[in-house]
């Protein structure tokens, strides 16, 4: 009977992980390095430090005839990784786990249709804030 429990609980959890939410995603008018100037200097005008930017574009480009791929995925693609003390503090008071979300990650894509910028969809409740302020920094940075 655990055997029968476990697995259900399991098939529970990987089919809400397959029904994820997709990132939200907003189109930008202009150059690939255009759109990371504009995400950088939205983020730091909100007062916030970025603490790393992933070059996942340039890692996938680069390694793709070492795992037996010659696909192109992205031209450019650049993730912008930064925290707010302030709001990670109101959202892990609510909930602790919502250390799982942090650091915060806003992606910058090229690929033959143009120019996106975009992050992960939050859940509802406890991370609405963070939510708030990752459109607050992309409409900043498309223009809107």
């Amino acid at each position: 009977m655990k055997t029968v429990v476990l697995a259900a609980t399991l098939g529970l959890a990987l089919s809400s992980a397959a029904v994820a939410e997709k990132p939200f995603t907003y189109p930008f008018d202009g150059s690939f390095e255009d759109a990371t100037f504009a995400v950088e200097s939205a983020i730091v005008g909100q007062g916030l430090v970025i603490d790393y930017v992933s070059h996942v574009g340039a890692m996938l480009n680069r390694t793709g005839s070492d795992v037996g791929s010659d696909a192109t995925i992205f031209k450019n693609a650049d993730i912008f990784l930064f925290c707010s003390a302030v709001i990670s503090r109101q959202v892990m008071e609510k909930d602790p786990m919502n250390i799982t979300h942090c650091p915060y990650g806003i992606f910058v894509m090229e690929t033959d249709e143009g120019v996106m910028i975009g992050h992960k969809d939050y859940p509802e409740g406890s991370m609405q804030a963070v939510e708030n302020l990752m459109q607050q920094i992309v409409a900043e940075a498309v223009g809107n």
